[in-house]
């Protein structure tokens, strides 16, 4: 895929290293880019028993407004109403795959890319309270 600074194919690509970096530590995905008119799931895997509901929040180096992951705090972009949008989403998936009882959880995937030096760096915050 190639790359240039749109926010969308930053984000696609953000999507992408997730969900293979996902798949490096034992997930399989199930699906991504789940959508519904009130809300989208980026990525959906499972591990184990647990369904994984991956919210994917990316920014490129040169975009950004530093060079560390660290000062990017993903999290903080996943406000109320989108938590609100996200349950709803996720109540619908697990709906519609009668996995009603089953048990999952919502994380957060902070992306940093470096589009010059061809890197990434990837930090989880799992289990995200809605």
């Amino acid at each position: 895929m190639k790359l240039n600074n749109s926010e969308e194919n930053v984000g696609r690509v953000g999507e992408l290293i997730v969900a293979r970096n996902l798949e490096k530590h034992g997930h399989r995905i199930i699906t991504m880019n789940y959508r519904k008119k009130w809300g989208e799931i980026d990525v959906i895997s499972q591990k184990e028993r647990v369904t994984h509901f991956i919210e994917v929040k990316t920014v490129s180096r040169e975009t950004s407004r530093g060079d560390s992951l660290d000062a990017y705090s993903p999290e903080e972009n996943v406000h109320p109403k989108k938590l609100k949008r996200l349950a709803r989403t996720i109540q619908s998936f697990l709906l519609e795959n009668n996995l009603t009882g089953a048990e999952w959880q919502l994380d957060v995937a902070g992306v940093l890319l470096d589009v010059n030096g061809k890197k990434a760096r990837i930090r989880m915050t799992e289990n995200v309270v809605i």
